[in-house]
Parts: structure tokens; C-alpha cells; sequence
């Protein structure tokens, strides 16, 4: 296919069943976390439009919930399949902390995802609000297992090497490796911010089309809340996890940066806005740069320096073409985002929130930023490994199973029909459902008794899986 190598279509295979399941984590993550604060909100003030939003919100949790588990099963499968090597050689720390994830988090999930999406009128607000926070702690746990992981491989330590495996020796230090914290915190905050944002474009169109009620109010009122609050935050701690990065992977900040050398005698180094990392010529053609600024942001000097990309050995570097922008794209979009969040507050305090079209208009258009920017910010994460799959210890070539480019190019193409159909028409289901938006539910019945006989009530019965809250009323 198009020239590539096997090794080059293992990576792109790889990377494509990974970019389409790494889109419902971040979503479920927040929109679990969001779920358990609407549902306290309802027992704590009894406002219906609480109530209303959990209900219409539960049905596009329990649609991307599925889509996550199916995608993340593909995912795992590949390890074996096209990671052979990888698997063989760093199983015995990757293997068990998978493990652990599927043990805690998804049997937690799975546990009580049933009571929180079925149970609204069978169980105690008290049990089901506990259920609720049990599937948002399950969440943050599985994000928290599989960072753990992906963090080891990045900055591994806490092992030995013996005959040709990896052998964990301190699991606190596999567990807590040097980038852990930080990726776990960007990820997370990630997370928030990206269903903030999906969250916020919903209510702003159906606040364009008019729909001007006190559910898509509260929705998207409480949708910029959390913009403006976690978009600084979230510059804040990406700043850290850079300067994480240049201590214990200084090549792909190099990279990052397309800074290739120190000049003689220079003090300091630029930030190079835009420009076109050249790996051949080994210089950024077409720079448009900030002098002294990269020193401020990377050492917080004003003359400080870091090693150039050419520093390295050239089959040590990752590709700078790519990650350079991809790296931009994320902290262009973050910086959107913390427009919208700023925006946002000055709408709110002129009283202009749920009325001003350009505003609504932006926020309708920001709704998919923060899933592309968690999409930008791990491929600036893999990319930037490269040509490393264990960070100094085990190179991405010696990690491929040994299949032909042949078998590799009708795979992926498989993988892609059967992915755009399935996954797609989830996405057009849920994004059906939201055109559906928030209905008033009406006033609460209550729980019917339970009828051993199996004789309830049609209309008390879930119909299907994906049928988390009736349409019309409950």
C-alpha cells in the first residue's frame, strides 16, 4: 500500500483503531463525572431540569459507554496480533496493569451501570445516586490503569531485564514512573474539558434554534462554568507535563519545538510559531519565530537553552514534521478554548449568555475542539516516542509481529469500512439523539413494587440495551 512497510502499516493501524476508541473514554469520562454532579444537584434542590438532563444525558452515556468497550476490545487484540514482540518482551508489566483495569474499573462500571441507567424508578435516590458515582469512579480508575501503562512505556523504570523479558521488580515505581502524574491530570482534565465543549455546542443549537428552556439553560450555563474553569487549568498543568517531557524525553521536545541547534555564542532560544520542520535538511524552513521566548516557556530563562534535534543520532529522532504541528493544533485549539471560557463570562455578565448568535455560533462550532485536541495530543505523545516503543529500551521496529505489508494493507482497509459503518452510525445515532435534546419529563412517579411473577408493566420495562431513558416520560 502506497510504498509503506509493514512496520509503517502495524503503526497505522495501530494508530487508527486507537484514534477512533480514544474519542469515547474522554467522553465517558466526563460525561460520568457530569451525570453524578446533575443527579446531586437533583436531590439537593429538587429542580426538575436536573432531573430532566441526567435522563436525556444517560441516553448518549449508555451509546458511547458501548462504542468504547467494543472499540477498546479491538485495540487490546492487537497487541497480540501486530505487537508480538512488544507483547513478549514487556508483557509482564503492560500484561498485569491491563489487567488490573478490567479487575477494578470495568468491573465496577459493568456493576453498577445497570442500577444507574435502569434504575431511576426501582431503587432509593440514595442507591442510585451511589451507583451514579460508582460508574464515574470507575471511569477515572480504568483512565487511571491505562496511563499507568502508556506512562510506563514512556518513562519506564521500577524493572529488570532478564533473559530478553521485562521483569518488574517495584511495582510503585512501575505504577508512579516520572510522567504518570502528569499524564493522568492532562488526560483527565482533557477529558472534562472535552465534554464541557460537547456538552456546550448542544445547548448553544438548541438555543439557536429557539429552544430556549430552562434545561438547555442550565445545560449549556453550566457547560461554560466548566470551560472557563478548566481551560486555564488545563494550560497550567500541559506546562508542566512539557517540562516533564524535556527532562526524561528531550529529543521530542526538540522536536516538538522544530529547534534543531544552539548557534555559537546565542543566548536563548525563539518560539517558533509556525514554520516547516525540514528531517532532511535538518532545519525549519519558513519560520515565523519569538526571540527568547522558547527560553521562558521550556527553562523559565530568559537566556536558557535546550539540546537541538540535530544532537541527537539521527535514528534516535522523531519526526519533527509531524509533531510540530500537531503540537499546535492542540494549544490552538486550548487557546480557543479559553476564549470561549472567557467569552462566556463576559455574556453572562451583561446578561447576554443565552441570546448573542455570534457567541452561540462560536460555541456550536468549538463542540467538537476538545476531542480533536485530545486526538492532536496523542499523536504528539506517540509520534514524538518514536523510534521507541519502550523509551530507550525496546525500538518500535523490534516490536512488530512478522507479517507481510500485503496482509497489513487488507486489514486495514477492513479495519476502516468496518469502523466508519459501525462507529459511524453510533455517532449519528447519538448526535440524533442530541438534535432530539432535553424533554420535560414531568413530575416524578413513584417506584412501582416489585412484581415476582415478572408481570410489571410494559411501560416500567426497558425495551433494549440502548434504551437508558424512555422518550417521553418516566
Amino acid at each position: 500500500m502506497l510504498g509503506l512497510s509493514a512496520l509503517d502499516l502495524a503503526r497505522i493501524q495501530f494508530g487508527f483503531t486507537v484514534s477512533f476508541h480514544i474519542i469515547f473514554p474522554a467522553i465517558t469520562i466526563g460525561l460520568a463525572s457530569y451525570l453524578a454532579v446533575l443527579e446531586g444537584l437533583w436531590l439537593l434542590t429538587k429542580d426538575r431540569a436536573y432531573r430532566d438532563l441526567y435522563r436525556f444525558w444517560s441516553q448518549i452515556f449508555a451509546v458511547n459507554f458501548a462504542m468504547g468497550v467494543v472499540s477498546g476490545l479491538v485495540m487490546a487484540y492487537q497487541f497480540g496480533t501486530n505487537w508480538s514482540y512488544f507483547s513478549a518482551f514487556a508483557g509482564g508489566v503492560t500484561g498485569p496493569l491491563l489487567a488490573y483495569e478490567v479487575l477494578t474499573a470495568f468491573f465496577l462500571e459493568a456493576g453498577f451501570l445497570g442500577v444507574a441507567l435502569f434504575g431511576w424508578n426501582r431503587v432509593g435516590p440514595g442507591l442510585h445516586f451511589f451507583a451514579t458515582i460508582m460508574v464515574a469512579l470507575g471511569t477515572l480508575v480504568s483512565a487511571t490503569w491505562i496511563l499507568a501503562s502508556n506512562s510506563w512505556m514512556q518513562t519506564p523504570q521500577g524493572f529488570e531485564i532478564i533473559d530478553g523479558r521485562v521483569v518488574p521488580v517495584d511495582w510503585l515505581k512501575v505504577i508512579f514512573n516520572p510522567s504518570f502524574p502528569y499524564r493522568l491530570a492532562h488526560m483527565t482534565v482533557a477529558a472534562y474539558l472535552a465534554t464541557a465543549l460537547f456538552v456546550g455546542a448542544a445547548g448553544a443549537w438548541h438555543l439557536l434554534k429557539g429552544e430556549n428552556t430552562a434545561r438547555v439553560r442550565t445545560m449549556f450555563s453550566m457547560a461554560m462554568w466548566m470551560a472557563l474553569i478548566v481551560a486555564p487549568i488545563q494550560i497550567a498543568i500541559g506546562d508542566q507535563h512539557g517540562l516533564n517531557t524535556l527532562q526524561y524525553q528531550p529529543a521530542k521536545i526538540a522536536a516538538i519545538e522544530g529547534h534543531w541547534r544552539n548557534e555559537p555564542g546565542a543566548k536563548g532560544f525563539p518560539l517558533i510559531l509556525f514554520g516547516w520542520p525540514n528531517m532532511g535538511k535538518q532545519e525549519t524552513e519558513y519560520k515565523v519565530e519569538v526571540p527568547h521566548l522558547g527560553s521562558l516557556i521550556l527553562t523559565h530563562e530568559w537566556d536558557g537553552q535546550i539540546r537541538g534535534l540535530s544532537e541527537f543520532p539521527a535514528a534516535d529522532r522523531p519526526d519533527s514534521t509531524i509533531v510540530f504541528w500537531t503540537f499546535r493544533i492542540m494549544v490552538g485549539l486550548g487557546m480557543l478554548m479559553l476564549l470561549l471560557g472567557l467569552w462566556s463570562l463576559w455574556q453572562r455578565a451583561r446578561g447576554d449568555l443565552y441570546d448573542s448568535r455570534l457567541f452561540l455560533r462560536f460555541a456550536v462550532l468549538m463542540g467538537p475542539s476538545g476531542i480533536i485536541a485530545i486526538l492532536a495530543g496523542w499523536l504528539t505523545t506517540e509520534i514524538g516516542r518514536q523510534p521507541w516503543v519502550v523509551y530507550g529500551v525496546m525500538r518500535t521496529s523490534e516490536a512488530v509481529s512478522n507479517h507481510s505489508a500485503l496482509a497489513l494493507s487488507l486489514t486495514l482497509g477492513v479495519f476502516i469500512v468496518m469502523y466508519f459503518l459501525v462507529f459511524g452510525t453510533g455517532l449519528y445515532y447519538m448526535l440524533k439523539l442530541i438534535a432530539v435534546g432535553p424533554q420535560d419529563l414531568g413530575p416524578e412517579r413513584p417506584a412501582p413494587d416489585i412484581d415476582l411473577s415478572g408481570n410489571t408493566p410494559l411501560h416500567e420495562r426497558p425495551s433494549r440495551p440502548l434504551s437508558a431513558a424512555p422518550d417521553v416520560s418516566i
